[in-house]
């Protein structure tokens, strides 16, 4: 039976949960610890974080204070826009580490595609990666013409990219080009913030499983072979984002949930970004 502890194998050889925590906006302190430790008790092993969160050292107290060896858990943070460049990058990495309290990273990421500077970024990141210091490199934000300009240009290509991504933005273009290329694709925000989990559709199939809606979605999200990130700090919503390896969805419903698609973005376009 497929469960919260699947893994998928990165091009590189390193396995990653098929399933994770997204921290943004848990606050820094008790609520971030807290939430990690219900999230690693109810199986989570994947804490995806970043400098601009703000509570990389909260996740860092969580991992220590949970008794889970640290080898089980594959743990990822991202450089952002401001501290982006090659020296920056480096730099920025080590107040990561610092804040998370950690001798490796599992998973270091280029937050947005910053025109201009990815490419400087990318190099630090390569440089990391050969170092040691983190075990795989991948970038979160990027477009495919992002993507194909940083393959015509790394050593090492990425071996993620973390796409806002759900049933109102399938990303299928996107999804086939990584796929082709051997990249993962990872959904942040995949839920899209419970904005459309009234629709119809996703209703009847979720009756028929005895699931909610959010369920439904992140299935669809675990069939696609994406690997969801949902963010809760709340323990019930916790467990029930984690409580959908017991069900399957056929390929009609996998369809139908196709079908939603609207290329609708809540955050920002990758293309068009200020910050």
């Amino acid at each position: 039976m497929v469960s919260i502890f699947d893994m998928h194998t990165l091009h590189n050889g390193v396995k990653i949960p098929a399933f994770g925590l997204g921290v943004y906006k848990v606050e820094e302190g008790e609520q971030i610890e807290e939430t990690i430790q219900t999230a690693l008790d109810l199986g989570y092993r994947l804490i995806d974080t970043a400098s601009f969160y703000q509570n990389e050292e909260g996740v860092g107290r969580g991992i220590r204070n949970s008794g889970i060896p640290r080898e089980e858990l594959f743990i990822t943070t991202k450089v952002w826009n401001s501290e982006q460049g090659y020296d920056n990058t480096l730099k920025a990495f080590n107040e990561s580490m610092e804040r998370l309290g950690l001798d490796y990273l599992d998973l270091y990421l280029v937050h947005w595609p910053v025109k201009g500077k990815y490419l400087d970024t990318w190099r630090a990141l390569e440089q990391l990666y050969m170092e040691g210091r983190v075990k795989a490199i991948g970038v979160s934000n990027f477009k495919i013409h992002h993507l194909q300009d940083l393959l015509s240009h790394c050593i090492e290509k990425p071996v993620i990219n973390q796409v806002e991504l759900h049933p109102l933005l399938s990303q299928a273009e996107l999804r086939k080009f990584c796929q082709e290329n051997d990249i993962k694709v990872e959904a942040w925000s995949p839920l899209s913030r419970g904005r459309f989990l009234d629709d119809p559709v996703l209703g009847k199939i979720a009756e028929k499983h005895a699931k909610t809606p959010a369920q439904v979605i992140l299935k669809w999200h675990v069939q696609n072979q994406i690997i969801p990130i949902p963010k809760s700090v709340t323990p019930s919503r916790l467990k029930e984002n984690a409580d959908i390896f017991d069900f399957q969805l056929d390929q009609k419903e996998l369809e139908e949930i196709n079908g939603l698609n609207k290329d609708q973005r809540f955050g920002a376009d990758p293309d068009h970004i200020d910050f």
